[in-house]
């Protein structure tokens, strides 16, 4: 249990603004919050805003409504007056493949921004956030370095792994046995029991897909507690640990630690560097950037490949591993991770924590190796790959970059002959007509930030051709996202995107493109003059959105290399 915190220590002009004082201007203030429970003894504690993203929306939102009571009850007995509210969620996984996936990236900004209205209209003095879908953690922490106020993320946990005839089933094995019945390759009697059985219950997506890679990220970056980021959502430590998130943030509001002193440049590197070593989803790269971003900390998208360079592959993680996330935990999660870096000098362990301790301290009763007898983590003798799985490309299809995925594939390098197609639905029309062959390169454009709007992640795609069985042979580029459950030679985030007269707006079809992840390479084989003389004759297409959110979204936000972000 924290320390019950002494009001007069803290020393806060909006806790200050609340104590009664005879017919001062906060009389209507007081009158207001008395309706929701204040008593004059009260008003002098710290106000602490518990944005909670529970939703029935989605398994990876459904179970956090009673960590959320976990952590309203350890910030009243640690001496604070917790303030509830709900923010939103979009789930990737029910959108993916339809028009409703525009909304997924936005929803990150409306959660940011919800959170940030809340928390400045109201005047807290702190800030714990609660979320499990993919957007729910970096909206989060985009509002964290936003408003600066003591603050601390809880993770909702992620999804136990579903089993069929012994084989451990998340949401991705529903998108691969869509391309596998499609093709013939499994009978319907499987592919519909693969789709009762691959979520057993609340979570988020149980591979390092993106909501547990972006929780390892913040758990590295030091804004959430030691071990958190791989509980299951259903286990009595993920409760437990929400309750110890809100006395942490108790203690950070009475020694007035804020969000941006943790969030320095070494800690944005420490959490690349987890990021590279568990084998994350390419997500990571679009949210740490607008992260750094929001906290006013310089960050390029070239950090991530430098970092790359140096960081084994460490940890046999779906979707292209063999493990999920609780499989991690069981071994010694992001802790043992970090201890193996931090050992190997790939770490800053003099970054400060939620905790009150350095990363070093918060690992000295880590081992510096990995367990006996366990294959998710491998030692540093005997990695998955011997350096990261998220490399950076350029060339003249992205002058300003773009984010490809290596892991799981037999060959980093492909030629091939263009086949252009103007939105996900089309280029998945033709993959389940067998349209599509060995060595093609599929260029799926007008899908980014600007263009979808909102950067649609490509999952149901590069599913149906790993069902097929052509994810070694064919490659995919565009300048949407791809799902942290994407593998294959997949290229995304291509930048600038085609809806602002980028490259990728300019390939036709056969034109032969060369990707190459060890040389960093993405290039069409056209010279400059004739490259010059298509985009002379491009004409920008008509926006797809003229009102509401998509249309706001579209108008305000950045390029995907600096990370998608408009503000």
């Amino acid at each position: 249990m924290a320390d019950v915190i002494d009001p007069s220590t803290r020393s806060a002009p909006n806790r200050r603004s609340r104590v009664v004082t005879e017919g001062d201007q906060r009389a209507p203030n007081r009158a207001m919050l008395r309706a929701v429970g204040f008593t004059d003894d009260d008003f002098g504690k710290p106000v602490i805003a518990l944005a909670d993203g529970h939703s029935t929306i989605t398994p990876c939102n459904s179970g956090i409504g009673r960590l959320t009571d976990r952590a309203e009850a350890a910030l009243r007995g640690a001496g604070g007056m917790p303030q509830r509210f709900g923010t939103i969620t979009i789930s990737d996984g029910i959108s993916m493949g339809t028009e409703g996936m525009k909304c997924s990236l936005v929803s990150r900004e409306v959660i940011a921004d919800s959170i940030e209205t809340v928390c400045r209209g109201q005047s807290m003095d702190g800030l714990l956030a609660i979320g499990g879908c993919d957007k729910n953690m970096p909206g989060a922490m985009l509002a964290i370095a936003r408003l600066d106020i003591p603050a601390i993320f809880v993770y909702g946990g992620t999804i136990r792994p579903g089993h069929l005839d012994g084989e451990d089933l998340t949401i991705v094995s529903v998108f691969e046995a869509v391309g596998q019945y499609a093709a013939g390759r499994i009978p319907l009697e499987r592919f519909r029991a693969i789709e009762q059985h691959a979520c057993p219950g609340s979570g988020s997506c149980g591979g390092m897909f993106t909501a547990n890679t972006m929780s390892s990220a913040i758990e590295a970056l030091g804004l959430s507690l030691p071990g958190s980021s791989t509980m299951s959502a259903v286990d009595d430590d993920k409760a437990d640990s929400a309750a110890a998130s809100g006395e942490a943030l108790l203690r950070m509001v009475r020694d007035d630690v804020r969000p941006r002193s943790l969030m320095t440049r070494e800690a944005f590197e420490n959490a690349i560097t987890v990021v590279m070593a568990i084998g994350g989803s390419t997500n990571a790269v679009l949210h740490l950037l607008a992260i750094a971003n929001d906290a006013e900390v310089p960050l390029t998208i070239d950090d991530f490949e430098t970092i790359r360079r140096r960081t084994p592959h460490l940890c046999d993680l779906k979707p292209s591993g063999r493990f999920v996330a609780t499989d991690l935990h069981r071994v010694g999660g992001i802790p043992q991770v970090m201890k193996m870096l931090l050992a190997a000098g790939l770490l800053h362990g003099d970054c400060r924590t939620v905790t009150g301790k350095t990363v070093a301290e918060n690992l000295a009763d880590v081992p510096d190796a990995p367990p006996e007898g366990q294959d998710v983590i491998r030692p540093f003798d005997r990695p998955v790959y011997p350096i990261g799985h998220l490399a950076i490309l350029r060339g003249n299809l992205a002058p300003e970059g773009a984010v490809a995925k290596t892991s799981g594939l037999r060959s980093t390098r492909i030629e091939g002959p263009a086949r252009v197609f103007e939105s996900e639905e089309e280029a998945m029309a033709a993959i389940l007509a067998d349209a599509i062959k060995p060595g093609d390169v599929i260029v799926i454009r007008y899908e980014g930030p600007k263009g979808g709007p909102g950067m649609r992640e490509m999952l149901s795609p590069t599913s149906a051709l790993i069902g097929r069985g052509l994810g070694d042979s064919v490659a995919l580029i565009t300048d949407g996202r791809f799902s942290g459950g994407t593998y294959g030679l997949v290229v995304g985030h291509v930048a600038p995107e085609a809806a602002v007269g980028g490259p990728l707006a300019l390939v036709v079809d056969g034109d032969r493109i060369t990707i190459d992840a060890e040389l960093n390479l993405m290039e069409v084989a056209q010279d400059e003059e004739e490259m010059a003389r298509r985009l002379a004759a491009w004409t920008p297409p008509a926006p797809r959105y003229r009102t509401g959110v998509l249309h706001k979204y579209a108008t305000l936000v950045g390029s995907a290399s600096a990370g998608a972000v408009t503000s």
